[in-house]
């Protein structure tokens, strides 16, 4: 019987065992999940040739992959995290300066930043009654216009 994982990661659909699900090259949302990933290793030393058996240096590097892009994924998260924080401080530390923003319509306005909110990725600044959000500022002043 041929094996369900090609050399390079070709996963044969007809020779996959029932119950482990393959992900198609279109999601990327559970392809590289580690429950999946040891299934489809344990497919492999199942239905592998007697005569000719895999490599075990294949599997510890397989392995030694799917760690590391663990660990990849679970720092990219961890930076993300810090980002958004740092978003949301940078946010609160506008409140009561004059920042140049960038509307929708590509116009450029001047105001005083009254409040700041972070309950999204991207926080928003309250500026002349108007949500303003962090990416659209353009320059940031610490003189606050006289009225």
């Amino acid at each position: 019987m041929t094996s369900p994982v090609g050399a390079v990661g070709y996963v044969d659909p007809t020779v996959v065992p029932q119950g482990v699900d393959v992900v198609s090259k279109n999601d990327t949302s559970s392809l590289l999940n580690p429950q999946a990933f040891l299934q489809l290793l344990v497919a492999q030393l199942q239905y592998q040739d007697p005569s000719q058996p895999a490599d075990m240096s294949s599997f510890m590097n397989q392995t030694a992959m799917l760690s590391q892009v663990q660990s990849t994924n679970a720092m990219q998260d961890t930076l993300q995290t810090l980002m958004q924080s740092q978003q949301a401080q940078t946010a609160t530390t506008m409140v009561g300066k004059t920042v140049t923003y960038t509307d929708a319509s590509g116009a450029s306005h001047t105001g005083e930043v009254t409040g700041a909110t972070s309950l999204t990725h991207d926080p928003q600044l309250l500026i002349g009654g108007h949500q303003v959000a962090l990416s659209s500022v353009t320059g940031v002043s610490g003189d606050v216009p006289s009225t």
